[in-house]
Order: structure tokens, then C-alpha cells, then sequence
């Protein structure tokens, strides 16, 4: 489907979200998936391990946002073949619970839903609904975020109303075994940082907490009041607010800076993730 207005998506990306959200977001890929959450659990990857590395894998998935959305075929080709390299030791072994490969499409589907469905949650909490075409083109331009690995055009649900079903559906059927809801816990209250990180790592964990969706909340056992509620939506009104009123550089960060960071690795031949 061809976007109905032109967009610059400079215009719509906030970098606070990487933060308010993105543990959750992990979480979300992870309970929608047991495939994902064994290959998160189970990766061989050492620099890719959240639990042991978090602001390692947390650069590496913000670059991967950074080269799919504002990145150009050349960065998000050389990005892909970077993460193919990585990926090629996510598998399951014969040990797994489930079986699983990183490049299972629907998977990779997956992922990228709820990447589009983090980005649109944060932008909407932040700065109120968008109207419906440009919602729309802006859904139709963040199928990259998945066509930048293996996942065909074609697979992206056409719509934002078939998106909206793919998704609940896939909600509605998480089955959160105890392994997984003990390592997403720990994901979204932060417990994996070092000790100098945990005051911002309190603030994080109320926000994550707050992103993460009221039915994977009471699966996990998540304690969230009237009042914290209160609080969050309080919270993204300011931050919104804060946000509008910035140079579109300094709401961009550290997407931007992150792409200048990958394209000074790639000229130098350094590793890329």
C-alpha cells in the first residue's frame, strides 16, 4: 500500500521513548513469542546477552532503530549483514523448550511489530494521536522495521486495522512460562544494571512498567495503581511538552548520534554490533 501524505520521520522520533519504553518493548517481543524469549534467554551471543552486557545490547538495538527508520539502503545493508552474523548462532539446541531460529520470519514479524507498536504507543502518550493518514503512511514507511532483515513486504499486515488484529491476536494467545516471566521482570524493573545506574534505573523500571501492557502486566504479577497511572501519564504530558519545543537534533538523540557512530565503524572496518 503507497503513503497517502509524505513524511519525514525526523518529524515523529523521539529518543526519550529508547528509554521509557524500550525494556518493555524487549518484554513484549518475549512474552508474544517463546521462540523470542528462548533466543533471548539461550543466546550464544555474549555481547548480545541484556542480563550480562545491558548497555551493549541496548546500543545494538537502538542502532538497529536508528539504520532501519533513518538510516539509507547502505547502512541498513551493512547492518543487516552484521546482525545475520550474530544471528547465526541463535538456535535452539536439542536442550531448548521450544524450538527457534533468528531467522524465523515470523519471528523476525513479530519483533518488528512490536517495535511499530512501541513507537506508536510512546508517540501517542506523548504527544496526543496523530490523524489517520498520517498515522497510516507512518505505519506503511515503519514496515522497514522489518523488511531491513528478512522480513518480506509483503508479510507486513496491509493495514493499520490487520495490524491491530495480527497484534491483539498474538496478546490475547501469550503463554508466559515461569523462565520467562522471572527474566522479563527482570528486564523491566532494570535489575540487571550495575549499582551506580540504579537511581535512573528506578525512575526507567516505573516508566517501562507503565509501557507495558495492562495484560502482560497482570500475567507478571506487576503491581500498578490508580495513582501510578496518575503519575506516567504525567509524566509523557511533560515530557511531550519538553520535546515539541526542541531542536529536532536534540529529539532525535541518540538515534542520530548513533548512525554517526555506525558509519565511523563502517569506514574504519571496525565490528558494527
Amino acid at each position: 500500500m503507497e503513503p497517502v501524505v509524505d513524511i519525514d520521520m525526523r518529524d515523529y522520533w523521539d529518543g526519550i521513548t529508547g528509554f521509557y519504553a524500550g525494556s518493555a518493548n524487549v518484554a513484549l517481543q518475549m512474552l508474544g513469542a517463546p521462540g523470542v524469549a528462548y533466543g533471548v534467554m539461550e543466546s550464544k551471543v555474549e555481547g548480545g546477552r541484556v542480563d550480562r552486557h545491558p548497555f551493549k545490547r541496548a546500543r545494538t538495538t537502538l542502532t538497529y532503530l536508528a539504520v532501519a527508520v533513518l538510516g539509507t539502503e547502505d547502512d541498513r545493508a551493512a547492518y543487516r549483514d552484521a546482525v545475520n552474523g550474530a544471528h547465526r548462532q541463535v538456535r535452539s539446541t536439542k536442550d531448548s523448550p521450544v524450538r527457534y531460529n533468528a531467522f524465523d520470519r515470523d519471528l523476525q514479524l513479530w519483533v518488528a511489530a512490536c517495535l511499530y507498536f512501541g513507537w506508536a504507543d510512546t508517540y501517542e502518550r506523548l504527544h496526543g494521536p496523530l490523524d489517520d493518514d498520517t498515522a497510516e503512511a507512518i505505519y506503511q514507511e515503519l514496515a522497514v522495521l522489518g523488511t531491513t532483515l528478512q522480513v518480506p513486504r509483503e508479510m507486513w499486515p496491509a493495514t493499520r486495522a490487520a495490524f491491530e488484529e495480527y497484534f491483539q491476536g498474538r496478546l490475547a494467545d501469550a503463554d508466559i512460562d515461569g523462565p520467562t516471566a522471572d527474566y522479563v521482570r527482570m528486564l523491566i524493573g532494570f535489575d540487571m544494571t550495575p549499582w551506580w545506574f540504579r537511581p535512573a534505573g528506578v525512575l526507567l523500571g516505573f516508566m517501562n512498567t507503565g509501557y507495558t501492557p495492562p495484560v502482560l502486566r497482570e500475567k507478571l504479577g506487576l503491581e500498578w495503581s490508580d495513582r501510578n497511572q496518575r503519575i506516567f501519564d504525567a509524566v509523557n504530558r511533560a515530557t511531550g511538552m519538553v520535546y515539541r519545543r526542541l531542536p529536532r537534533p536534540v529529539r532525535n538523540a541518540p538515534f542520530n548520534l548513533l548512525l554517526v557512530g555506525l558509519r565511523r565503524r563502517m569506514r574504519s572496518g571496525r565490528a558494527l554490533v
